[in-house]
């Protein structure tokens, strides 16, 4: 598994401390861009939150999904958690040590009472005695909150900082990329009561890393026997441990997850409990043994050969916006909303752009993007690029045949395509195309398209210059 260091560089250790009147959880952050571009501690928020004993478990959730591999419980991960001041509201993501669960809590305008300082992404500090301080805040407590230092602060600061040194590996990165798709194909399901909430979601079986399925009845959800209509997939209950943290707030429960008949795999779902102000959501992967970074889910808009360039005009128009229009983009970058998903699937992959499925929306976030790591980081599609430029893949008609050392496999090309291959036998589309399947369908859409690919209008490409121009000294 290919991995990198990342080094985390904190003015301080974040901390609850005692203030005039109330008191004082000082969030530290580490580097991000901002809209002013780049900040060594970026500073997005000072005041209160209105539900502060909500938020703290809130915090303490994401921060307990950040620390945990499930699959392997007896291996802590170090990484810190995600925020993005997204203008109204703040974001806190992470995602487990194994790459499976995805956790996000949304403050929301009603949530926060308080001055919105700064838009942006950055690492949070959340450290063991900060673990400790926010499981005492009791519910009749006043919290004043700040995330990032104030100018004064960075200004006459002249004490160690605090480094932490962790591995990055590449597949937890990719899950931001996975998360994003596979949420943009969910519905809601099911919606359940403050009260059948905490009962169903207390009497899941602990430890279990089996797949149970799940449908609406009546007020709550019973367990089925299998995929059905309506139905939810729940793998690997124990993930969902975290919510226990917030479940005395909980006003619902809201369940989503993509469409499922008889016979279908298992697939990933969300599970999300309102909060006062706050939605904490957990995302969890088809399978416990298996993170986000191996579905596949973004290859099919990674394999088009505009992508990259639609990317690069599509992200000149996103100004932080907690919520991204696809139409909007489409209008104001002169693309079809198809190649506008596909450019946001693109940049998803650096963690630049995320989904809520609770106002089926996506939202703005910047993360470093760096588009070299795309096909590094999917090798099936690096390989598919291999096999078109090895002259492998001959088209003929609804089939192609693609030569992959000393096999020749046979592809199908109507729908998602299939392939004779192992891969394809074994998962069915499940996980994403195989490289046969993707390489054809480079292929065809040059034979369609033309090499380059159709371009962006003129109207589009001014419209991305004049952001560009307005926000390129914050880049």
């Amino acid at each position: 598994m290919s991995s990198s260091v990342h080094s985390f560089t904190y003015l301080r250790s974040s901390a609850l401390l005692a203030g005039e009147g109330a008191p004082q959880l000082s969030l530290e952050t580490c580097g991000g861009l901002t809209s002013h571009g780049l900040s060594p501690f970026p500073r997005f928020f000072a005041g209160f939150l209105t539900a502060p004993e909500a938020a703290a478990g809130g915090l303490l959730a994401v921060a307990d999904v950040a620390a945990t591999r499930y699959y392997q419980p007896q291996n802590r991960a170090s990484l810190d958690p995600v925020v993005t001041g997204n203008g109204d509201r703040l974001r806190f993501e992470s995602f487990s040590g194994c790459g499976g669960v995805y956790a996000r809590l949304d403050v929301l305008p009603d949530g926060i009472d308080g001055e919105m300082l700064g838009t942006g992404t950055t690492n949070v500090d959340v450290n063991a005695p900060l673990r400790e301080a926010l499981a005492m805040v009791g519910g009749s407590d006043p919290l004043h909150v700040s995330v990032g230092p104030d100018d004064v602060t960075v200004t006459t600061f002249d004490g160690p900082v605090v480094e932490k040194k962790v591995p990055l590996p590449d597949r937890w990165l990719r899950g931001f990329a996975e998360v994003q798709v596979l949420a943009s194909r969910f519905d809601l399901r099911a919606e359940l009561t403050a009260v059948e909430a905490v009962r169903f979601l207390r009497s899941l079986p602990k430890n279990n890393r089996q797949v149970l399925w799940v449908r609406p009845a009546g007020r709550t959800l019973r367990a089925a026997a299998g995929p059905a209509a309506g139905a939810v997939c729940l793998a690997g209950p124990d993930r969902l441990r975290a919510l226990a943290r917030i479940l005395r707030h909980a006003k619902a429960l809201r369940v989503y997850g993509p469409s499922v008949t008889p016979g279908s795999p298992a697939v990933a779902s969300a599970w999300e409990v309102e909060l006062p102000g706050m939605r904490l959501t957990l995302t969890v992967s088809p399978d416990a043994a298996r993170g986000f970074s191996g579905e596949g889910a973004v290859l099919d808009a990674l394999a088009t050969d505009q992508a990259a360039e639609d990317a690069d005009l599509v992200s000149a128009l996103l100004a932080w916006e907690p919520r991204v229009e696809v139409g909007d983009l489409a209008r104001d970058a002169g693309l079809d909303t198809d190649r506008v998903r596909a450019a946001l699937v693109r940049l998803g992959t650096s963690g630049r752009i995320g989904y809520d499925v609770a106002e089926a929306a996506y939202f703005h976030r910047e993360l470093p993007y760096d588009t070299g790591r795309v096909e590094r980081m999917n090798p099936r599609l690096r390989d598919a690029h291999a096999l078109v430029d090895g002259g492998s893949v001959t088209v003929d008609g609804d089939k192609a045949q693609v030569r992959s050392r000393e096999t020749t496999y046979q592809v199908r090309i109507a729908g998602d395509g299939t392939c004779t291959c192992e891969w394809w036998a074994k998962h069915r589309g499940g996980r994403g195309p195989c490289k046969h399947v993707l390489a054809t369908q480079i292929v065809v859409r040059r034979a369609t398209t033309g090499a380059g690919g159709t371009r962006a209008t003129t109207a589009g490409t001014a419209a991305a210059a004049a952001v560009t121009t307005g926000t390129e000294a914050g880049r």
